[in-house]
């Protein structure tokens, strides 16, 4: 039996439907996807209402096949890609450690997804159920290698996006014109 796969894949994949549905309904105390929306733009991931979706369905659809065992190697890869993302966009300048808002957890849980597809989701899982489990270092290797391109292509895509035209972004633009851009938050020093 794979008790110890099966509740890594639950507890990992059950975070990450939470994480997404945060992101699509609000659930869970989350932001929505109008909140969403602003914090990819914030991120210079445009078009902020796409990049919003694509975050949300994928930890929640990457998640759900994680839970069960389903396309385990497809699924680590969409996971990868958006703790991938999370990393680049959020966490990398406070450092690796999550007390100081650093990238730590983000890089377990890449570990784990990658480990899982190494070893297989096990034998309580859809893949091993209906003859379908990839697994080994090849397929952990390339999920590792899809999940991080993925988000590099989505990071770059995104970077080209047109800033959204609202209230917001509008007053920050006029402010920005007038070289006063203490204070908003898509304005960086790097």
């Amino acid at each position: 039996m794979s008790i110890a796969r099966l509740t890594a894949r639950a507890v990992i994949g059950g975070l990450f439907i939470g994480h997404g549905t945060q992101k699509l309904f609000g659930w869970f105390g989350g932001p929505g996807r109008e909140g969403t929306e602003a914090m990819m733009e914030s991120l210079q991931l445009r078009p902020a209402k796409a990049h919003a979706l694509l975050g949300g369905v994928t930890e929640t659809v990457g998640g759900s096949l994680l839970v069960a065992g389903l396309a385990t190697p497809a699924a680590a890869a969409a996971l990868t890609g958006v703790m991938t993302t999370a990393i680049r966009k959020v966490h990398l300048p406070n450092g690796p450690w999550a007390a100081n808002g650093g990238w730590e957890y983000n890089a377990v849980l890449i570990a784990a997804v990658t480990a899982l597809v190494e070893t297989g989701p096990g034998d309580l899982s859809l893949d091993h159920v209906w003859g379908n489990e990839r697994s080994g270092p090849a397929w952990a290797l390339g999920s590792l290698v899809v999940g991080v391109g993925a988000a590099a292509a989505v990071m770059t895509i995104g970077a080209r996006g047109t800033p959204s035209r609202t209230p917001t972004s509008e007053s920050s633009a006029a402010t920005a014109a007038h070289g006063d851009t203490a204070g908003d938050p898509t304005t960086t020093d790097s």
